[in-house]
């Protein structure tokens, strides 16, 4: 897939199609998960600080949880559900049905026509649709956080940028490109070696979102682990 990437032919329409059917249509899912879920731990986070009397470094902790967890991880799940599903039967489909056979016999690289443009869409709408995710979630945590938990407006909003720093940033927007890539090659996998039909395309359907799901998780935990002594100092 990845040498895929280099050299003609470029399937521009198909990468621009992918990328609308993944961004767009995953639009929704994306904005409705940031916001409760944003709204759900500033919530629960205002009542723990309060105890201590600290509920004025509810946005310093929020802009860290979400955007340097909570949003890339999130967003990689959601879309694992939605679009590694959808790839994966797809690609299913069109094996059972013998298209990918009709494409290598007309010289076309199944690999290249099919995975290639699903690879570039995700690697750049994972990361675009993660920066949504955690704009969201921040705005639906300032909502509990003035109304709620009444902690002034400006307070809020000082703290989140003062934490928005390179160090979260870069954890940010790094762990969302590995997520796509890790949903690409996976869902496209599942559909090239799906076999027995209708049911095995729905075997490798679930296997699929299973799969990138566990792996988006346990990716999530060791990048964490690996970058973070190297960025430490931009924290």
């Amino acid at each position: 897939m990845i040498r895929s990437l280099f050299g003609p032919p470029f399937y521009f329409q198909e990468t621009l199609e992918q990328m609308y059917l993944i961004g767009i249509g995953s639009l929704y899912l994306v904005v409705l998960t940031g916001l409760f879920s944003g709204q759900g731990f500033a919530l629960a986070f205002s009542n723990e600080l309060a105890d201590f009397g600290a509920k004025n470094y509810l946005g310093r902790i929020m802009s860290i949880s979400i955007v340097r967890e909570l949003g890339p991880t999130l967003t990689g799940l959601m879309i694992a559900a939605r679009v590694a599903s959808g790839i994966t039967a797809e690609i299913g489909a069109m094996k059972s049905s013998s298209q990918i056979d009709a494409m290598m016999a007309f010289g076309i690289d199944p690999i290249k026509k099919i995975a290639g443009p699903r690879l570039i869409a995700l690697l750049i709408m994972t990361p675009v649709l993660t920066i949504v995710c955690d704009v969201i979630a921040i705005v639906g945590a300032w909502v509990i956080a003035v109304y709620i938990s009444h902690v002034s407006s400006t307070l809020y909003w000082a703290s989140v940028f003062e934490r928005l720093v390179f160090g979260n940033l870069f954890f940010g927007l790094v762990k969302p490109v590995i997520f796509g890539f890790i949903i690409a090659v996976i869902a496209c996998y599942k559909g090239f070696s799906s076999e027995g039909g209708t049911k095995g395309v729905g075997q490798a359907t679930t296997n699929s979102v299973v799969l990138a799901s566990i792996t988006i998780l346990m990716v999530n935990f060791f990048v964490t682990k690996v970058i973070y002594p190297y960025i430490k100092g931009y924290l």
